[in-house]
């Protein structure tokens, strides 16, 4: 089984100055010490890639990260679209990002959770087939 993770859960991961750097880094490092695979959605790697670009992050660390301790990249495709915008109607809240990624965390197999840092996701708890946890700075 797989944890996904949210864009905000690896900024903080890869920010020691970001608000939630301490419990992502303690969070990613347990799911890793408990032998479950991370993945993350395509709209995260290319979130990340475009803060490295404006200089942000480190180019070769984001590259690194996902190189090394992403198992693999949730792809968006038609069903995940679709998926996204049934998310989006439920809360209009939700930034079609966030809505791309939680229903490609929804809709892969493999993923039995995702991990965020905001307080949208979890409103939609109910709707999603994948359990949501939040972490808090």
């Amino acid at each position: 089984m797989a944890v996904a993770l949210d864009s905000n859960v690896l900024i903080g991961f890869l920010d020691r100055g970001d608000a939630l750097h301490r419990s992502a880094d303690e969070r990613v490092r347990e799911v890793l010490d408990g032998g479950s695979n991370l993945c993350a959605s395509v709209v995260t790697y290319a979130e990340l890639l475009t803060g490295a670009k404006l200089g942000h992050h480190d180019e070769a660390i984001v590259r690194g990260f996902f190189d090394e301790l992403i198992s693999w990249l949730m792809p968006i495709d038609r069903a995940v679209a679709e998926r996204a915008a049934e998310l989006r109607s439920l809360r209009k809240a939700l930034k079609m990002p966030d809505a791309l990624i939680l229903a490609g965390a929804e809709l892969d197999p493999e993923v039995e959770r995702i991990i965020c840092g905001d307080e949208i996701a979890p409103k939609l708890a109910r709707e999603l087939d994948c359990t949501i946890e939040r972490l808090k700075a």
